[in-house]
């Protein structure tokens, strides 16, 4: 599969780690390109404000979910709670991903068997999670129309990580930040923000009067920047056999708590895996930390075959052939993401009232898909 885009973006991003965390002379040095990039940004916003690029509304109200730093700061299990909120009130919501890190950009509608290498990781355990009709697309205006013509009683479009994706209309954008803040608080790639960022209720580049509300979710337990927003917890569910959690049998924190005292490999091939050792630590696991790269595919097991017990994320443990013979006990560890309560009654003002009228949907692209 060809390098896209987004790899090159994540590899120079995993070289400039250490430069974003300060204003330091690295990122003097680059600043000149951020400059290049953050009119390249402007021009891009501009052409959709201005009528000279295409902003496709659907008949059915949309959240974009997205983060304005490089790297995962939280998006998945932020659309878990999102989706998990318009469930509570009565909603019926679906969701859309571009299904980063698979073959092929045509659209895939997701079940929990689907092979991740067809419809990415994240979005077989969206699926999974919360049981709602998951689409992937490159393009995700595509993906929603797909959507709601195979679930016409889909009220509410959630959208996986498509906050720079301006074709796809939207009424709501939740903004994730986790513990890193904005970094040093320069754009590409003399920092690690995409865009600028602004307060609640605002958005770069568009007019205030049709600008989407957008909600501040900071995936951690306070702000970490200066911009309002609603603090979170996340927490440990707990820990199920690998095949119970393939039958859909739900973790048990008495599980979790049975490996301590036991030697146990942690595995993750997250874009965060600290955050992820740590809290197997505070549950008082004793472990053996075994980082991979973000999104890896396990076409091997990365573990030793002598490795007593073994803990990854549902996001690993997605991409495990059921059929491969492994030989150890491998546990999958539920992650879940508890926003404060108000955060809930935010969304919800936002995204307004069901009977409130809703824009002519456009018709869907055709073509290559929306930049």
């Amino acid at each position: 599969m060809a390098t896209t885009p987004r790899r090159y973006v994540d590899r120079l991003a995993a070289g400039l780690q250490h430069v974003w965390t300060d204003r330091g002379r690295g990122g003097d040095f680059l600043l000149p390109l951020a400059w290049l990039y953050g009119a390249a940004v402007a021009l891009r916003r501009a052409s959709f404000r201005r009528g000279w690029r295409t902003v496709y509304r659907l008949p059915a109200r949309v959240v974009v979910v997205g983060n304005l730093i490089v790297g995962g700061a939280g998006k998945t299990p932020a659309v878990i709670a999102v989706v998990d909120i318009l469930r509570a009130a009565g909603r019926k919501p679906g969701i859309v991903s571009r299904g980063y890190g698979r073959s092929g950009d045509d659209v895939v509608e997701v079940e929990a068997t689907t092979d991740p290498r067809r419809a990415g990781d994240e979005p077989v355990v969206l699926r999974r999670r919360t049981g709602v009709a998951v689409f992937v697309a490159a393009d995700r205006v595509s993906a929603a129309h797909a959507l709601l013509q195979a679930h016409p009683e889909v009220d509410v479009i959630v959208a996986d990580d498509g906050l720079q994706h301006l074709a796809l209309g939207r009424d709501v954008e939740v903004v994730v930040f986790d513990e890193r803040g904005m970094g040093n608080g320069r754009l590409l790639p003399a920092g690690p923000l995409r865009e600028a960022a602004m307060p609640s209720g605002q958005t770069p580049g568009v007019d205030a009067t049709v600008a989407p509300a957008r909600l501040i979710l900071y995936n951690a337990a306070a702000p970490t920047t200066p911009l309002p927003g609603h603090a979170s917890q996340r927490v440990l569910a707990g820990v199920a056999t690998l095949d119970d959690w393939r039958a859909g049998v739900a973790p048990s924190l008495a599980a979790l708590h049975a490996l301590r005292g036991r030697p146990v490999v942690a595995v993750a091939g997250v874009a965060r895996p600290a955050r992820f050792f740590a809290m197997l630590r505070d549950a008082g696991l004793d472990i053996v930390e075994h980082p991979l790269p973000d999104h890896h595919a396990f076409d091997t097991l990365p573990w030793s075959s002598t490795a007593g017990d073994v803990v990854l994320t549902e996001k690993d443990a997605v991409k495990i052939d059921p059929g491969r013979r492994i030989g150890t006990r491998v546990w999958v560890a539920t992650l879940d993401f508890v926003p404060d309560p108000a955060f809930a009654a935010a969304l919800l003002e936002a995204l307004g009232s069901r009977d409130e009228s809703l824009p002519a949907p456009a018709p869907p692209a055709h073509g290559n898909p929306p930049a």
